[in-house]
């Protein structure tokens, strides 16, 4: 189809809405078909939405860690991993820290899936979780956040490729594997660079492809649940839709220019005058990894930020520096975890579980639209939730998806700029958007 994808869902969401309440069971406003015949249909929208949800996880192992690995190696490994290497990481892990913790904090607060003081699975068409589930799930305490940081380093790294719950270890493993890749000399660093971007070329090309079925398996999912609630489902929705927004609005105007006026030194109006062309693309692409030419192009000649720090921070800040991306993972898995909050308690440790694997995970999400719901999924498993439940999220993912890839790629440019600072570069940012390219 020529549409662009973002029309496609669009449209895949409308009639979603319409083929639930047209074959909904009793009760669904609207509904014109017979019991047995809404559970036929039922069937029908939970076969193709498992068939996405099975595509999206086929993905998990070999995304992510090709990701990992060509983001570290893209470094120089030893030679640029020192005092440059160290500030960009710092920088890039306290803030999606804080993305997190305030979508952490907003989501508490607001509750959405929480639907007039009860757990809202039941309203929002979710199945009950079966014990053997809740076995797994309940009694997580103090020893339960220590495991985190065991499973970091796996006894078997096949092991924990086959379980999508271990991906700790996995990512671990990747970031060693990367940087070290870079460290050993001659032919053989140029196979493996070579092997591992091959690898993540074509996991861009495969996950493109399941992408294209995306309006296919967001009708499902959604007519699925609108067929079993009506439209019942839709007033928690929307208001986990306006948590997000408000806490990446947060993040976007309060926390990202306080940075910049307070450690940078530098005027937060003019960074973002001189980022408004790569923003505007990176809301309209929903893809950090497209905007990056011209987020390359905004940072370095119209914020004055030299080419040593752009062309080593804001590369590695499209693969690793997802704020955004780790807020939206946070909040999404902790809405599912409120809908079945009367089965689970959802204490501290639970929380602290979610907050660590969203920051991890959101190291090897790729820089392209959607690629986040790869990362849910592993949340949702470590956690102990059904991967199912990522339906509901689906119905209001493509503006909330272009709304964090902008926030992603302010983060990455205000890393640059702060970086460069610190590196005694002193004329980035001193003078309004000229076009000039100057440190």
């Amino acid at each position: 189809m020529k549409l662009k994808l973002h029309w496609q869902i669009l449209i895949a969401l409308g009639l979603a809405v319409i083929a639930g309440l047209l074959t909904g069971k009793a009760g669904v406003p609207l509904s014109v078909v017979s019991e047995a015949a809404h559970q036929g249909f039922y069937e029908v929208y939970d076969f193709i939405g498992t068939l996405f949800l099975n595509a999206l996880k086929m993905l998990i192992v070999p995304l992510i860690v090709s990701s990992i690995i060509t983001g570290v190696a893209s470094t120089g490994g030893g030679r640029d991993f020192g005092r440059l290497g160290g500030k960009t990481l710092l920088y890039y892990m306290t803030t999606s820290l804080i993305a997190i913790l305030i979508g952490l904090l907003l989501i508490n607060l607001t509750h959405p899936g929480i639907i007039n003081g009860q757990a809202g699975h039941h309203v929002l068409g979710l199945e009950p979780l079966p014990q053997d589930t809740l076995q797994n799930i309940e009694g997580k305490g103090m020893k339960d956040i220590a495991q985190i940081f065991i499973r970091m380093v796996p006894s078997n790294v096949f092991a924990a490729a086959t379980d999508n719950g271990q991906m700790l270890g996995l990512i671990f493993f990747a970031l060693l594997f990367g940087y070290f890749m870079m460290l050993i000399p001659g032919r053989g660093r140029e196979l493996l660079t070579t092997m591992w971007q091959a690898v993540f070329d074509i996991m861009l090309k495969i996950t493109e492809l399941i992408m294209r079925f995306a309006p296919l398996g967001v009708f499902a999912l959604l007519a699925r649940t609108v067929s079993t609630t009506g439209f019942d489902a839709f007033q928690p929705l929307l208001v986990f839709f306006f948590t997000v927004l408000a806490a990446l609005s947060l993040h976007f105007l309060g926390v990202l220019p306080l940075i910049l006026l307070l450690i940078a030194r530098v005027n937060p109006l003019r960074h973002y005058a001189a980022m408004v062309p790569a923003l505007l693309t990176a809301f309209s692409t929903a893809s950090s990894a497209a905007t990056l030419p011209l987020t390359l192009e905004c940072v370095e000649k119209r914020a004055g930020v030299s080419n040593r720090v752009t062309s080593f921070v804001l590369p590695l800040g499209a693969t690793v520096n997802m704020d955004g991306t780790a807020l939206f993972e946070c909040t999404a898995a902790m809405f599912i975890a409120q809908a079945y909050s009367d089965q689970i308690r959802l204490g501290l440790a639970e929380q602290f579980i979610i907050v660590v694997i969203a920051l991890m995970t959101s190291i090897g999400v790729a820089a392209i639209p959607k690629a986040s719901l790869v990362a849910i999924v592993v949340i949702l498993a470590a956690v102990g939730l059904p991967a199912e439940a990522l339906g509901l999220i689906l119905a209001v993912d493509r503006i909330l998806d272009m709304c964090r890839t902008s926030v992603n790629v302010f983060s990455d440019s205000v890393g640059a700029v702060v970086i460069a600072r610190s590196e005694g570069e002193q004329n980035v940012l001193a003078s309004a958007v000229t076009g000039a390219n100057s440190g």
